[in-house]
């Protein structure tokens, strides 16, 4: 649904925020470990690019901006902050503690 927080998996740093095309408003985070997590589609963004969060921190809210046809939070675990370098997002999450 739409205005559900959106929470950081892990500690990072914020790299992106703000509007990112067709993901819409967008969230890049560089994780301690030194991969990135994505979040896209949001209502609202609630960090700034060079901000840190901790894990569980609310970083913003689901929404349906950008190419979108209902609201949902697009995910994403990364090797690195470009599209492309995609990982399986659920090992991932399960790897970093989110029972999923």
């Amino acid at each position: 649904a739409s205005g559900t927080p959106v929470l950081a998996v892990g500690a990072g740093t914020v790299v992106e925020a703000g509007w990112g095309g067709s993901y819409g408003n967008n969230i890049v985070l560089r994780m301690a470990d030194g991969t990135y997590t994505q979040y896209g589609h949001l209502s609202s963004i609630a960090v700034s690019v060079g901000g840190t969060v901790v894990p569980g921190q609310r970083i913003g809210y689901s929404g349906a901006s950008g190419n979108a046809t209902g609201p949902h939070l697009h995910f994403e675990a990364r090797t690195g902050p470009e599209y492309g370098s995609d990982m399986d997002p659920v090992a991932y999450l399960r790897a970093h503690g989110v029972n999923v």
